[in-house]
């Protein structure tokens, strides 16, 4: 069943830190976590580029995200608007905007894809207990089918991520049942013509907890990696992604997964810390633009770390000492040749309309 909860009622800065810090718990328990100067328009390319890009959509932000694709659909092959959340065994809530059919229907015109993605942050345990249950897996995959069915959909995106808080002692169970489901999901949207995707956290050398990447690349027709949080919210500045790091993720994804299969997550946001880690401000959640204007109104020049590929900045808000870090083009382009190096072609932006406009033309050209 499909219901609007308590979930229309949450503010989107909550909501955007719960997930983020959710997918970067995996970190925290020993496993891989999830999740320059501002630049003219991208020039539009005389010819269609090749559609090797996909991106979610966040609800909070529709209308400018929905534009955003528009502009860039010969880039999109699919578009995940982030539209519902998964809070029991036969029940899928709606966000707010979900299903807006002018939505679907106008992507369709511009020939991407509309493949909505389904994730949940249920409370300790409740996730492990549905997919433990042969019965209650059945009643969820029904659940989950009759989503897709209640619009004019291409599939389903599953961004499940209680498996970074389940114990030791459960996560075997816990991870063959979520490949159980998936393996029922994909089948039966499969019979429909549908695509299944699943998104997953990266593995690495320090992973613990994390879904089966092996079986879940037999049965689904994408496998997008989280690419994103390898410092988060609740830790210590630092880039969100590294280069060396991707090659770690991808030496490991590709040995189980077919490369073509594959699409890297790149991130288009950032966090903005406190310098001082005894500090207790809150680290705050940009976007490519917000982190810019905010470069921009603090005077802070622009700095590039040539390590990681990423920028970052420092600033002093009239209290205390800031350091923002985040992601543009300059650093996507820093980390494609990584992706090239692995043959995985595919990569999907969180978010649309976060990111830096140039960042289309660098994809363009990987």
């Amino acid at each position: 069943m499909i219901t609007f909860s308590g979930v229309a009622r949450r503010s989107r800065a909550a909501l955007v830190t719960a997930l983020l810090t959710a997918a970067a718990l995996s970190t925290a328990a020993g496993a891989a976590p999830t999740s320059h100067p501002a630049p003219g328009p991208p020039a539009r390319p005389a010819t269609p580029t090749p559609r090797t890009v996909s991106a979610w959509l966040p609800y909070w932000d529709q209308e400018g995200a929905y534009q955003d694709a528009l502009l860039h659909a010969d880039q999109l092959h699919t578009v995940s608007p982030f539209w519902y959340e998964a809070v029991s065994a036969g029940r899928i809530d709606a966000h707010p905007g979900a299903g807006e059919r002018r939505i679907i229907d106008g992507l369709h015109r511009a020939g991407t894809k509309v493949v909505p993605t389904v994730m949940e942050t249920m409370k300790s345990g409740a996730l492990a207990a549905i997919l433990t249950s042969p019965a209650r897996r059945t009643e969820h995959a029904d659940a989950l089918m009759r989503t897709v069915a209640t619009r004019d959909y291409d599939g389903l995106d599953l961004d499940y991520e209680s498996i970074a808080a389940t114990g030791d002692a459960t996560y075997v169970s816990v991870r063959d049942g979520f490949t159980a489901l998936a393996t029922d999901l994909c089948r039966r949207l499969h019979a429909l013509g549908k695509q299944c995707v699943i998104t997953v956290f990266p593995k690495t050398a320090t992973t613990g907890r994390i879904w089966d990447y092996a079986a879940l690349g037999r049965v689904a027709d994408r496998i997008r990696i989280m690419g994103y949080n390898l410092h988060w919210s609740g830790g210590d500045p630092g880039p969100l992604a590294d280069t060396r790091w991707y090659d770690d993720i991808l030496t490991r994804a590709t040995a189980l997964v077919p490369a073509a299969k594959l699409e890297m997550g790149l991130p288009a946001y950032g966090w903005d810390w406190p310098a001082d880690s005894t500090s207790t401000s809150a680290t705050k959640h940009v976007t490519w633009k917000e982190a810019e204007a905010l470069r921009a109104a603090k005077g802070a020049p622009y700095r590039f770390d040539e390590v990681s590929g990423t920028p970052y900045f420092t600033y002093d808000d009239g209290t205390e000492s800031r350091e923002v870090w985040y992601q543009d083009a300059r650093g996507v382009a820093v980390h494609l040749p990584v992706l090239r190096k692995h043959g995985v072609s595919g990569t999907a932006l969180w978010a649309l309309d976060f990111e830096d406009p140039e960042v289309w033309p660098v994809l363009a050209g990987r």
